[in-house]
């Protein structure tokens, strides 16, 4: 299989436009590196009474940073990956009971078919200069991994995509009448007029007296704790200073021929990236190029990263010091949670646990990437900011607002309660929904037609939530109303159902094959997850994790 990845090297590394994911049902988080120290013999469980060989247990632990590798688009399990919560001891065991259900059921794969999903993951990279040879060297090699580790891992990873199948293939027994059935169900479309009972229309009558706003203060005061915060220094490396390098850098290279066969590997799907099939090419360019800048960023945050973790001692101050010897300017962050992040640097989740993992004696972290892949970053904690409620009068208008707010809900709720009653006895009287609410002198809000596969309804964005709708829609019979609905947005609504049209015909004949499809694959996958979770329970005794239970995902199966 190796000799056949080099012969066909030429063509074997073509790009594509972005990073597909190798996704498993079984999602494997990262961790930590494998402690090749001088030990004794090692104890690492067994499978149905089985022993698990060092051998056996060293190839599944690399075989499962192949899988980190491939699936986080080209990095690798690091300290970072581990304090976000990759576990390597628990993904390689889940990783071996796999191998050892491929055994037990006898799957094994061609050659051939090795080879061609060798060749399909390493399309991947987004490499184009390199070889095999070149990959083994720089990218494999460096982490104490080969070819041949790849060509065991992409085997193992195809067997497991077979026992999938094979273990799923219960989920994928639905018929094609009942796909139909569910098809209507989802596609139905919902014709629906509703009334809502706002606490905006309540804030302007309501009162806020001293006293009761101090005893609502001293009543709520758990919801006015402010949380830890941090703050930190850092050094941005902004993918906008490497574009004009990473353009230089394709136009060495046939970036035009790049760019087509990323564009021909789209086919029609090419409108996702723009209207013509000049600004998909466009677009395929742009994010190639992007990509390269944000790599080097990325090497060049790397860079300075080892740098600064090798200086000692080690303080926060090593930061400023360091990036002033290579003529980089430090910011400083305002102080921030851990939930919400600096509000005023765009950067992901990963920026502020990164952050809050921070200790005295373990002060930086990095490279962090910053949202929408705009640059990396390298950090420093600062300080910490303990917990603290604030004083009454160093928060009052926010806590006057609120106490505002809470008593217009409450008078909304009341005004909601006393129309569903009004409603019911009108209703029972032969009333129409319409002339009930227009005695109210309330105006019911006519919906467009929905349905359950609707995915946005701005005519009722900040009332209620969609899902919230269609559950009562879902609940109630064509000509009839809910019950009154206290909704995540403390508001109340009443829903009238006035009547369903079944889906369009000729629509429906022309999605029932791929809803068949994808449902048949949902199914399978939901079959494969609660066999994976029955055999773990029944196995996970013999493993020596430091936790008593896997970390499983309902993700779909990779293909």
């Amino acid at each position: 299989m190796i000799g056949t990845i080099r012969k066909h090297q030429t063509w074997l590394w073509a790009v594509i436009i972005t990073v597909t994911v190798i996704s498993f049902v079984v999602y494997f988080s990262p961790y930590s590196k494998l402690n090749n120290a001088r030990r004794g013999p090692v104890n690492r469980g067994s499978i149905n009474g089985r022993p698990i060989s060092e051998e056996a247990f060293a190839n599944a632990w690399h075989e499962v940073e192949l899988e980190f590798f491939f699936r986080s688009g080209g990095g690798w399990p690091s300290d970072e990956s581990k304090r976000m919560g990759w576990d390597q001891i628990q993904q390689t065991y889940q990783w071996l009971l796999l191998l050892a259900k491929e055994d037990q059921f006898g799957i094994h794969l061609s050659a051939d078919a090795v080879a061609q999903a060798a060749r399909n993951m390493l399309s991947q990279l987004q490499r184009a200069e390199l070889t095999p040879d070149i990959f083994e060297r720089q990218v494999l090699n460096p982490h104490n991994l080969g070819l041949g580790d790849f060509e065991r891992f992409v085997r193992h990873y195809l067997g497991v995509q077979e026992l999938i199948a094979t273990m799923g293939l219960s989920g994928k027994l639905i018929t094609p009448q009942e796909a139909k059935a569910i098809y209507i169900r989802d596609n139905e479309q919902i014709l629906a007029e509703a009334v809502f009972f706002s606490p905006s229309n309540h804030l302007a009558g309501v009162p806020a007296p001293a006293e009761a706003v101090s005893q609502f203060y001293t009543n709520q005061q758990a919801n006015y704790r402010v949380p830890e915060r941090v703050q930190v220094s850092y050094v941005k490396y902004g993918v906008s200073n490497y574009l004009a390098q990473a353009e230089d850098e394709w136009k060495k290279t046939n970036f035009t021929e790049v760019v087509e066969s990323n564009f021909q590997r789209l086919g029609t799907n090419y409108v996702s990236l723009g209207n013509t099939p000049e600004e998909a090419r466009a677009k395929i360019r742009e994010t190639l190029i992007r990509d390269r800048a944000l790599g080097e960023a990325r090497k060049k945050a790397l860079e300075f990263a080892r740098k600064l973790f090798e200086l000692e001692p080690v303080q926060p101050e090593n930061l400023e010091k360091l990036a002033r010897t290579n003529g980089l300017a430090v910011g400083v962050s305002a102080p921030f949670d851990e939930r919400d992040g600096p509000k005023e640097l765009e950067v992901g989740p990963e920026f502020p646990k990164a952050a809050f993992s921070r200790k005295p004696d373990d002060p930086f972290a990095g490279p962090l990437l910053g949202r929408d892949w705009d640059g990396a970053y390298v950090i420093a904690l600062q300080k910490r900011i303990p917990s603290e409620i604030p004083p009454l009068d160093k928060i009052r208008d926010r806590v006057v607002q609120d106490y505002k707010f809470n008593e217009a809900v409450t008078l909304a709720l009341k005004e909601g309660r006393t129309f569903y009653q009004t409603l019911t006895n009108g209703l029972a009287q032969g009333k129409t929904f319409s002339a009930i609410a227009a005695e109210a002198k309330l105006k019911p809000l006519e919906l467009p037609p929905f349905s359950l596969s609707t995915r946005s309804l701005p005519e009722v964005e900040g009332r209620l939530t969609l899902s919230e709708l269609k559950n009562l829609a879902l609940a109630t019979p064509s000509g009839k109303t809910s019950e009154l609905q206290f909704t995540r947005e403390r508001s109340g609504v009443i829903v009238h159902v006035k009547s369903r049209q079944p889906p369009d015909e000729a629509k429906m004949k022309g999605d029932l094959p791929a809803f068949l499809g994808s449902l048949r694959l949902e199914r399978q996958n939901q079959a494969f997850n609660e066999w994976f979770n029955q055999e773990w329970q029944k196995n996970q005794r013999g493993f020596p994790l430091p936790r008593p239970s896997p970390n499983m995902s309902s993700g779909a199966a990779g293909s």
